[in-house]
């Protein structure tokens, strides 16, 4: 049996959500995002104790996840939550979770 056929479109969306969800600094990031509009990368570095390169692969796992968006505004990156795609995450998290 192909498990491509047993596992539905919004289940595979709900673990990408959760896999770029998966490291307590993706968790951080997505929560200071959601108190404010935007974020540079910049203040989001001065925040954590990481890298920029760390942080910067973080905020690729959750770009990629298509939780968070950027735009470049040279030289800096702004970086918002993808609204439609965060609600859609709780959606099926809540789903799941009433399992």
């Amino acid at each position: 049996m192909n498990s491509d056929s047993v596992i539905s479109e919004q289940q595979q969306k709900a673990a990408r959500y959760a896999k770029a969800l998966g490291h307590p600094v993706r968790v951080y990031v997505m929560e200071l995002l959601s108190k404010q509009a935007c974020c540079y990368s910049g203040d989001i570095s001065e925040e954590l104790p990481i890298a920029k390169s760390t942080l910067s692969q973080h905020l690729k796992e959750l770009k990629d996840a298509g939780l968070i968006q950027g735009e470049i505004e040279a030289p800096r990156i702004k970086y918002c939550i993808n609204r439609e795609n965060w609600d859609e995450a709780q959606r099926l998290f809540k789903q799941f979770f009433m399992i």
